[in-house]
């Protein structure tokens, strides 16, 4: 009986992948994302399942705060990714702009828009922060 396999929360990369094509060897520590905005949609990922370890292994420790829970009672509903500067795994640091929607405890639909710079360290790609903070 052939199954179905589960659509990526973070859209899938490329475009469509399912969760274990895409995110999932991230998340259980597999491998590493090889670009920064693989590691970005890991990240996302991350946040839709509530997976705070994989938060906490992929934010750089010299920004990374003290909790990285996931907000409790959100419902992350989707994921576009708006542009993406540098991050190959040939580079040392870059950016991707993205907007993720989700549904608040309140029910609620919002959006968060950011502006992420990566920069490797130790050979892995590490979320540094907002851009424009950092």
């Amino acid at each position: 009986m052939n199954q179905t396999p589960t659509p990526c929360p973070c859209g899938g990369f490329p475009a469509g992948a399912s969760y274990a094509a895409c995110c999932e060897p991230a998340l259980t520590m597999q491998e590493w994302p090889p670009t920064a905005q693989q590691l970005m949609r890991s990240r996302y990922t991350a946040h839709v399942r509530g997976d705070a370890d994989h938060l906490f292994r992929t934010w750089h420790p010299a920004t990374r705060p003290a909790d990285t829970d996931p907000e409790p009672g959100s419902e992350w509903t989707g994921l576009t990714v708006d542009s993406v500067t540098a991050g190959s795994v040939q580079d040392d640091d870059g950016v991707v702009e993205y907007t993720a929607r989700y549904r608040g405890p309140d029910g609620q639909t919002d959006e968060m828009h950011e502006v992420a710079r990566f920069v490797r360290r130790a050979r892995r790609w590490m979320y540094l922060g907002p851009a424009d903070v950092v």
